[in-house]
Order: C-alpha cells, then structure tokens, then sequence
C-alpha cells in the first residue's frame, strides 16, 4: 500500500507504542483501502507483538474506519489522514481532515433514512473525540481489543 508507515516508539517505561498512518489522497478508493488496512494493523499487532484482538473488535475497528473514512471524503474537500495505534488494551482510530467543522450526532431518528454513522460509532466506542486541529479536524475513537470478560490469552513467548 502506498503512503504507509508502520512504527513502534516508546510509549513509556517499559511500555511501546505500536502505531501505523495511511494517507489518502481526496480521489481514489480511500474507504476500502482503509478498511483493509486497519485488518492489516490488527493482523500484524496480532502476529508481531502477540496481543489479543477479538473477531468482533476486529470487524469494529473496520467499521469505525469505514464510517470515519466515509465522513471525511463526504464533508472535507482535500485529503485525509488515518492513524491506528495501540494504547495499553484499546486501538485508537485517528482521523484528520482538513475541514474544521466538527461532526454533530443527530438525534435518534428510526425514520430517517442514512446519516446514522457517527451514531453507531459512539455506541461502540469506548471513547469519542472531536477536535479542531490547526488546519481542519482530527477525530478520535478508542475501541476495545477484547471483548467484555474476554480473557487473553497468553502469548507463545511465555508458555
């Protein structure tokens, strides 16, 4: 994939950062490329640093992506900027775009039809940030790598 950098950088004592940004420029398949690539963060984090991501926080981080992603292309005229990154037991989702007007939740409307995205990602997000940036906004979501009373399992280095 093109305009990819994967990283790992000091979190804290004892700790590291493992994080990721894909750049998408305003034409092109951005949506699904960042779908696709946030599978591949997750696989990886799963594979290389041996945590544990549950299918459903995998299809979550997808989802978030997707809706994000979505909203960014719909309402920002210039590119967008995704970065994943693993703090602690969560994925953060940061999206920036260059639009500086901040994303309202409607209010809960069965009959209306679309514009319910950013509703479902408040319902499955552990935490939600909308925040101006010098040029634009930057978004922030925080999902779960497990499931609710979901246990770890233990990587192979210490069994």
């Amino acid at each position: 994939m093109e305009a990819v950098s994967v990283r790992e950088d000091d979190a804290g004592p004892g700790e590291r950062a493992v994080q990721a940004t894909l750049a998408l420029e305003r034409e092109g398949t951005g949506i699904a490329q960042a779908r696709h690539f946030a599978a591949y963060f997750l696989t990886r984090v799963q594979a290389e640093h041996g945590l544990h991501v549950s299918p459903r926080a995998m299809d979550l981080t997808q989802l978030v992506v997707s809706e994000l992603v979505t909203n960014a292309r719909k309402y920002a005229p210039g590119p967008v900027q995704m970065d994943l990154r693993i703090a602690g037991d969560a994925v953060e989702i940061v999206v920036w775009d260059c639009a500086p007007v901040l994303p309202v939740a409607g209010a809960a409307d069965a009959g209306r039809v679309g514009r319910h995205g950013l509703e479902i990602v408040m319902a499955v997000a552990e935490s939600f940030e909308a925040r101006r940036a010098p040029v634009g906004k930057r978004i922030t979501v925080r999902l779960a790598l497990t499931d609710d009373g979901e246990a770890a399992p233990c990587p192979a280095a210490y069994r």
